[in-house]
């Protein structure tokens, strides 16, 4: 029985689990040699490795099927942690591999194996881990953003709001930008997504057109194509181009297409203004 408490620092927090102190030596030091991986205990006998998944949820775990107390896949079941960590199995017996892959193991390591193919498993799991937590934090992003939406200023469709008011929550790149309307220049569709232009600066948000225009007040922005809405306080001119179409051009320079339907809106828009 062997049980250490984890380490101050950052990096993959994993569980060695075995009950043959050269085996748990040898995972240690192929570990060590990965700045990348943080141990943060080690367990010979299944009920203290229940109690370290419980306690300090390693990232990974490197799990010997037939330890004392309880095998490798009663720890799984037995520990009953919410985030279940990323699992190599080590074992000398081949005929517990089905069942491996049947818990979602994401390798089944044969002893004796090389430091090549230790790395590969190792690899492995370092990938999965990394995809986990770009998924939960994506998730928690998303709860939050939806909390925000909610309660932060974002007005029902039809409702009117002070465009200074006004805020619009992006979430791009695992963070989440704050952005008053009354910052946007001008706002394209792109896909599925909405690029929003902001100082020389754009920024993705996954939204639809409608969407996003009935959150925006109708005051302020205004449809100029069925993909572009422009911030009329940016509008500098109306320009000529071919075919007696017309281009909306804002103060920074930006040239954007004026659809048809929308000309004399925009004409009317821009001889109050000037």
């Amino acid at each position: 029985m062997i049980a250490q408490p984890s380490p101050a620092g950052k990096g993959i927090r994993t569980l060695i689990v075995d009950d043959e102190p050269a085996a748990r030596r040898g995972v240690r030091l192929l570990l060590e040699k990965d700045p990348a991986i943080q141990i943060s205990g080690e367990a010979a006998d299944g009920p203290t490795a229940v109690e370290m998944i419980r306690r300090d949820q390693p990232d990974l775990v490197f799990l010997d099927v037939q330890i004392p107390g309880c095998n490798g896949f009663e720890v799984l079941e037995q520990a009953g942690v919410v985030r279940a960590p990323v699992v190599v199995f080590v074992t000398a017996y081949n005929e517990h591999a089905l069942r491996a892959f049947e818990v979602n193991a994401i390798d089944y390591l044969l002893k004796p194996y090389d430091d090549l193919r230790f790395q590969a498993a190792l690899t492995r799991a370092k990938d999965e881990v990394h995809r986990r937590k770009l998924e939960t934090d994506n998730t928690r992003l998303n709860q939050l953003l939806d909390y925000l939406q909610s309660h932060m200023g974002l007005k029902p469709a039809g409702e009117p709001v002070p465009v200074a008011d006004e805020r619009v929550f992006i979430k791009s790149a695992g963070e989440i930008f704050f952005l008053k309307a009354d910052e946007i220049d001008w706002i394209e569709a792109e896909g599925d997504y909405m690029k929003l232009h902001s100082g020389g600066r754009s920024y993705l948000m996954r939204e639809t057109m409608a969407r996003l225009e009935a959150r925006l007040d109708a005051r302020k922005f205004y449809r100029i194509h069925r993909s572009t809405i422009v911030n009329i306080d940016r509008l500098r001119k109306l320009s000529p181009s071919f075919g007696g179409e017309y281009a909306v051009i804002l103060h920074d320079g930006t040239k954007l297409k004026l659809s048809r339907g929308y000309h004399d809106r925009i004409a009317a828009l821009l001889r109050e203004k000037l």
